[in-house]
């Protein structure tokens, strides 16, 4: 009896890190359906990133609640993007922006969210911004800098947690404020590198930020921004040979009526023709056409109220734009591509500071982080493109959506996240 006693209390000590690692804080049993992967960390800047994962499952009685955390050892500086879905392999890309350090997640088993590794440089290049899946499965991610050379390195000592290297620190000729693309596997290993540099355009911004892939015409767009608020203010976009990573063409962007709304290209999106629609910081909506050809063209054909519009989804053929200036999210409809026109607008707070936007193909949601205070699902009418709010997702403060506030967090700290990324499981 005592023997039997003791195995019991042994099972059961062995059980526990397991249980405690499943961090069901709030949502007990967690569902086997849908997850909410949220990219972020200190708000405060004193304490780590972390990956949150949320039940997404509507039919779940814990839809809405956290499921677990995955600390990182990477001390929060500016969290940024992830990947814009979720990838088939459940291999997802992460950054921390300003130090350059991008981070591999295993996320096949959401209950059990795993770092695979973690990166700087890869291929020459330093900062990566954006990441894209290749047709291949592999990730094809924009780097905002060349990285220096070894000799440079040893003359200018700066850690990757300082400031973004600019063409003061080095010295460099104008090809500085380039960088380029790199294709990776899913364990971060280079596949193949290049650089984005045009004489033509020597001492423009050509600092890659977006991508949008166009496999059926061996196409890739990337959108030229810097990350840097002392030089952000990129105005071309360029065009790729995608089979070889070969620079086909660097042009300008339309600066249309206001010479503004052009400013600060920053993610592209393929739209429902084809065509392929860039949003900018100045809130303009550029649409790119001619892509295959020798003379790509693009011409402003919408523009948002305000400044620093942010991540933009296109689900059917309506384009979800974040606009700070509204506190929320503006739908235009691309039937007509060159006349889009506004279908509804959906304010997310007083002070909400709108810009991430993702949509699940398989929740039939969308997802809007404002880096601060809330992470909110939102329902779309594809069929007339409102959007209203998903009531029923909602946190243990019983308010619609997931509060990014002050808070106790499963993995033993305290306090407030400053959210990025995004993104539904498969």
């Amino acid at each position: 009896m005592v023997g039997s006693l003791r195995w019991k209390v042994l099972f059961a000590l062995m059980l526990a890190p397991v249980v405690c690692g499943l961090a069901f804080s709030e949502s007990g049993k967690p569902s086997s359906g849908s997850y909410l992967f949220v990219w972020g960390g200190d708000a405060e800047h004193k304490a780590n990133d972390f990956l949150m994962v949320v039940d997404a499952d509507s039919g779940s009685p814990n839809y809405g609640k956290l499921v677990t955390t995955l600390p990182t050892d990477q001390k929060t500086v500016r969290p940024h993007h992830t990947e814009y879905t979720m990838p088939a392999s459940g291999m997802l890309f992460a950054n921390d922006h300003d130090p350059g350090r991008t981070f591999i997640f295993d996320l096949r088993d959401p209950l059990h969210p795993k770092t695979v590794t973690s990166f700087y440089d890869r291929g020459g290049f330093m900062h990566p911004h954006s990441y894209l899946r290749l047709p291949n499965g592999h990730v094809l991610a924009t780097f905002q800098h060349k990285a220096p050379s070894m000799a440079e390195a040893m003359a200018h000592p700066a850690s990757h947690d300082q400031a973004m290297l600019t063409v003061e620190t080095y010295g460099e000729p104008a090809d500085s404020l380039s960088g380029g693309l790199v294709e990776m596997d899913d364990q971060g290993n280079v596949v193949r590198a290049a650089g984005n540099f045009d004489s033509a355009f020597a001492g423009a911004d050509l600092m890659p930020y977006g991508v949008v892939i166009l496999p059926e015409i061996d196409r890739a767009l990337v959108t030229n921004t810097s990350m840097q608020e002392s030089d952000f203010f990129g105005v071309t976009y360029q065009i790729w040979r995608l089979s070889d990573l070969k620079l086909l063409h660097t042009a300008y962007l339309d600066p249309g009526s206001n010479h503004y709304s052009q400013i600060g290209p920053e993610e592209p999106r393929r739209g429902p023709d084809g065509s392929v629609y860039v949003q900018t910081l100045g809130c303009g909506i550029e649409r790119i056409t001619g892509i295959a050809g020798d003379n790509p063209s693009s011409k402003l054909v919408y523009v948002f109220p305000g400044q620093w519009c942010g991540v933009p989804t296109i689900v059917g053929h309506f384009l979800v734009q974040s606009v700070p200036a509204i506190h929320g999210l503006i739908v235009i409809n691309l039937t007509k591509p060159d006349q889009p026109v506004e279908v509804s607008r959906l304010v997310l707070g007083e002070d909400y500071p709108a810009h991430w936007t993702g949509w699940g193909e398989k929740t039939q949601r969308l997802v809007a982080t404002g880096q601060s205070g809330r992470v909110y699902l939102l329902k779309l009418d594809q069929a007339t493109g409102k959007l209203s709010f998903d009531e029923a997702f909602k946190g243990l403060d019983g308010k619609v959506g997931f509060s990014l506030n002050q808070r106790e967090w499963p993995h033993g700290w305290t306090g407030t996240v400053y959210a990025h990324g995004a993104v539904f499981s498969r």
